[in-house]
């Protein structure tokens, strides 16, 4: 597998995994919540163990390739950040703005 290969694929699993809090409603993937729906809380703190989550498996790849991994700055981190949260919008507008349209509508139609 070539470097660039590599990169997409990390790319690609930082989307899933940016986009996986809004598609459950097990908190942490395991545990239902106590009234049934999960609140946005518990979803961005998915968000964010995601993201440190998938930036762990960076730094490991990193490694394996290189040896070392290069210091990084907060800028670094402020702007992949972002980028994760730009990544779960899908995911957001799924839960939030497209469903919640269907159940107007059903509301209304019945």
């Amino acid at each position: 597998m070539t470097q660039t290969a590599g990169v997409y694929i990390l790319l690609g699993l930082a989307f899933v995994a940016a986009n996986l809090p809004f598609l459950f409603e097990r908190v942490l993937f395991v545990v239902r919540p106590a009234g049934g729906v999960k609140n946005f809380a518990w979803r961005l703190l998915e968000l964010l163990l995601l993201y440190f989550a998938v930036g762990a498996l960076a730094q490991v790849l990193e490694v394996r390739a290189h040896g070392s991994a290069y210091p990084q700055n907060w800028e670094f981190y402020a702007t992949t950040l972002s980028l994760f949260i730009v990544f779960a919008y899908p995911g957001f507008v799924y839960r939030y703005l497209w469903q919640g349209r269907r159940r107007r509508a059903a509301a209304v139609s019945a």
